[in-house]
Order: structure tokens, then sequence, then C-alpha cells
């Protein structure tokens, strides 16, 4: 997998480096950081498709773009798309690219038994990390790449920093505030489509009885490099209530 992100940084060198000027830049529009945004993505996408390959599942690319359509709707920045598109994979992941490019593998789709309500937390999950700019922050905001951008171009730092992180730069967890946040965004999301909100935490409750060591169930990177399910489950269930108080008061 090291080469795919070699290939990537050469590939989308200079778009994050013009990214960066717009995201910086107080002459910038929110809808010129968003485009260039979007093109950075479309780079990484397209080179994510090539290397990983398109899953031929058009089920669940249907069900993935219904679901994600009805969330996308309910998002306040117009300027912003999504697109989903399921990805091989043996293990259940998921991962959001800057532009809003949201991949998910069929063995996630099942691991949520395809439960529609299950499903959309993990897409809104996904999407709040685009929505808060933890995606886009990510690529353009590295220290590694900051520091040494100052004195070499940045097409070159990102090739080397990329060919080193490797694919599990796009598997691990963001800094566990911003996986916080982005359950927050996502059960708000959730909810605001039409769908359970509560879903994710009978998603949680099941995946950490699986997990347990008495379980059968290897659940991966992508559930293991998130705060422990316990956790989750629980800042959830205060968020619903907290919401629910608030619909009644």
């Amino acid at each position: 997998m090291s080469g795919l992100f070699y290939n990537l940084g050469r590939k989308v060198g200079p778009k994050v480096r013009k990214a960066r000027w717009m995201w910086q830049s107080i002459t910038g529009s929110e809808a010129d950081a968003i485009k260039v945004e979007h093109q950075v993505g479309q780079d990484l996408a397209n080179e994510i498709r090539q290397q990983l390959g398109r899953a031929q599942y058009p089920q669940i690319d249907k069900t993935l773009n219904e679901i994600g359509g009805r969330l996308a709707s309910c998002t306040t920045n117009k300027y912003r798309t999504f697109r989903f598109e399921t990805v091989e994979g043996n293990e259940p992941n998921a991962f959001a690219l800057p532009g809003g490019f949201i991949f998910v593998t069929q063995s996630l789709v099942e691991l949520c038994r395809k439960d529609k309500n299950e499903i959309a937390f993990i897409l809104g999950h996904e999407m709040s990390h685009v929505i808060r700019g933890h995606a886009m922050n990510r690529i353009v905001s590295n220290s590694a790449i900051a520091a040494a951008s100052r004195a070499a171009p940045i097409r070159g730092i990102l090739s080397g920093w990329l060919r080193k992180v490797g694919v599990q730069f796009l598997e691990s967890a963001y800094a566990q505030d911003m996986e916080s946040e982005a359950d927050k965004l996502g059960v708000r999301l959730t909810a605001a489509a039409g769908y359970e909100p509560d879903a994710c935490v009978r998603l949680f409750s099941r995946l950490a009885k699986l997990s347990h060591p008495t379980g059968r169930l290897d659940l991966g990177i992508y559930f293991s490099s998130h705060p422990p399910f316990n956790t989750r489950i629980h800042n959830i269930k205060y968020l619903l209530r907290k919401y629910q108080q608030q619909a009644q008061s």
C-alpha cells in the first residue's frame, strides 16, 4: 500500500499547496476554498479507486447514495457535495477524503446488518470529518509537512511523507476530540435525515460484545483506532438525552 501514497503525493502536491493558500488567504471566498478542496479530494479519490479497486456491489452503492443523499440534504453549507462509494477490503472500514468523497467497504455494510439507520450514522460520522475540516486539515496542516515546506517545495515533501505513513494514515483515528465532534454531528445529521439517532448505540453495543476477548469478531483497524465503544456510547446517550430535554422544553 505504500506505493499508493507515493503516487498520491506526486499527483496532488501542487493542488495541496494551492489549497493551503486558499484556506489561509483572507481574499479567498468559502466557495473558492471548498472548490479547491474538492480538487484535492478528487485526485486522491481517483488514485484510491485505481489502487484499491471499486467493489462491484451495485445494490450497496445504491443504498449508500440513497442514505448519503438524505444526509447531505440536511447540511447547511450547500457549496459542499458528497459522493459515496464502495471499495474492496476484507476489513470493515470507512474513510473520508477532502471534498466529500466517502469510501466504505462492503464488509462494514455487512457489519451494520445492512440496517439503514446504522449505516446512516457511519456515513454521517465520516461526512462530519469533512464538514468540520478534519479531512482537509489532516492533509494540509500536518506538522511534518508544515515545517519542511518552508524550505522545500510542498510537492516533494508531500510525496515523501505520504510514502512514509502509507495507507495507515487514512485508516488511523483522528484526535479523540475530533472523533467525538464527528460522533455528535453524525448523530444530528442522522436524526435530521429521518433516521434513528440511537441506532449508533445499538451498533456500538453489539460490536462491543462481539469484540470482547470471548467474542469471535476481529473489527480491524477502523473501530479499534476510534475511542472505546463504552466511551462513545456514554457520550452519545448523554447527547440524545440532552436533545430530548430540549425538544420537550
